[in-house]
């Protein structure tokens, strides 16, 4: 097993907003000058909260050493940890700094103020570190014997107390590859059969993932029976060798042309779910024409999102267009314009009016449903090598968070965005526009097992 590996974070800029919690650091310099001699502290104080002294605190917390000629410090280290420091914030009696990031090799707890002289001054304070965060495993139905990486926070491994990684089933995980601070890298044990969260214990404690492994919540589209493509296209449904459960769906075939402005090519690039039905009224409860919302609970869409696996070969890249994902209520999109109990404006049927903006004369007082309408911009080649995505022919978990869906088809940040559950009745998924260009393509896009889950 690898040792954990040392990083230097780097901090953010402080932010403007910080100015609100520099209450009991009122002094401020016109101009900041490094003064000669030492500095002394006196005491440090939390910028946030309560006003009072502390002795320890979280990594990345902003606080407030108290003291004189702080003006002298020219560097500061926290255990072996180097700080930001921004003179902005710094006066001869306070200093305002970020607590870094880093994790430390060597604990002293100590701050450590160094002037332009090269002498240390010593302070005693002990930094904390939170127990570890899981926040995305990269292909969440990995099978035994896979390779995967787990992304989060805080993953230290300890001579003492060694990093353990549990699955459902209380099944240890045996063969560590690699351990960063973020990422931690392993082979899926034998036995690892069960749906549910993974567990990560480290020397400064225990964690919970928020997503599943297997996941089964909120199923929207598994393409092996259940709720099937409804609308202008019906896309490939494949089984063959790249499968990992039955049956996926393929966008692209190989020869359809992704231009490089990510041109209208429906027929091969979108995916389509448009709730409601040919009766009269439509029905929208249950079964094949359901409304998304009745399918999987969208209760809390600001703590939810929408997720998927997602398979791209490199013979095929991906390198134009966004994958438009847009969720739309009845009001604004269904299979037909019949009536649909409990309704009573019109309805305007089956129409792509969210993304090609020609919304009818008939509903031109509503045209803001549809110009306006927020969906997230997928387009994970517009930071790949060369400008060419493609997942080596290997599946990977997709989370795209709702609060996310806000642009429109233009790339413009929308007015209007999914925010109740009636607002997730039907689905597309688009490869077009999104106002960035790309290089002309003829991608395939492998999709299985979307899903709407809690993802905070």
């Amino acid at each position: 097993m690898n040792k954990f590996k040392y990083t230097k974070w780097l901090l953010p800029v402080f932010a403007a907003a910080m100015g609100v919690s520099m209450v009991s650091c009122e002094d401020e310099p016109d101009k900041f000058e490094l003064t000669d001699g030492t500095p002394s502290v006196r005491y440090v104080r939390m910028t946030a909260g309560a006003d009072s002294l502390v002795t320890e605190a979280y990594v990345d917390n902003l606080i407030c050493l108290v003291g004189d000629n702080l003006t002298s410090i020219r560097e500061m280290y926290f255990n072996d940890q180097k700080a930001v420091l921004n003179t902005s914030y710094i006066t001869d009696h306070t200093l305002l700094v970020n607590i870094p990031r880093g994790i430390p090799e060597v604990e002293t707890n100590k701050i450590y103020m160094i002037n332009k002289d090269g002498v240390t001054t010593e302070f005693d304070f002990r930094v904390l570190v939170p127990g570890p965060s899981l926040l995305s495993l990269s292909f969440e139905y990995a099978k035994p014997g896979d390779e995967v990486t787990l992304n989060g926070n805080y993953f230290v491994d300890d001579p003492n107390k060694p990093l353990t990684i549990t699955f459902p089933g209380d099944i240890p995980v045996t063969e560590i590859k690699s351990i960063e601070q973020t990422a931690v890298t392993f082979v899926i044990p034998d036995g690892a059969t069960e749906e549910g969260e993974l567990e990560v214990t480290t020397r400064y404690g225990k964690g919970e993932s928020k997503f599943h492994y297997l996941d089964t919540r909120g199923m929207l589209f598994s393409f092996d029976g259940g709720l099937e493509q409804q609308g202008w296209h019906a896309q490939a449904i494949v089984a063959d060798d790249y499968s990992f459960s039955g049956n996926y769906l393929q966008l692209g075939d190989g020869d359809a042309i992704m231009s490089e402005d990510g041109g209208w090519a429906d027929t091969k690039f979108s995916f389509e779910y448009w709730a409601g039905s040919w009766d009269d009224p439509q029905n929208i409860t249950s079964g094949q024409g359901a409304a998304l919302y009745n399918v999987a609970d969208f209760s809390k869409p600001e703590k939810m999102a929408l997720k998927f696996e997602m398979c791209i070969p490199s013979s095929n890249v991906w390198a134009a267009g966004a994958m438009q994902v847009c969720f739309q209520g009845l009001t604004q999109l269904s299979l037909s314009s019949n009536p649909i109990d409990g309704i009573s404006v019109a309805l305007p049927g089956a129409q792509a009016w969210a993304f090609n903006g020609e919304v009818s004369d008939d509903f031109k007082d509503r045209e803001g449903d549809w110009t306006d309408w927020g969906r997230y911009l997928y387009r994970p080649w517009q930071t790949a090598d060369k400008g060419e995505y493609h997942t080596d022919g290997k599946w990977i978990t997709v989370t795209l968070p709702f609060s996310q869906f806000r642009y429109t088809a233009k790339g413009t940040g929308a007015g209007k965005t999914p925010s109740k559950p009636e607002d997730f009745a039907s689905l597309t998924m688009f490869v077009v526009s999104g106002g960035v260009n790309g290089a002309e393509c003829q991608p395939i896009i492998k999709i299985d097992n979307i899903r709407a889950v809690i993802n905070e």
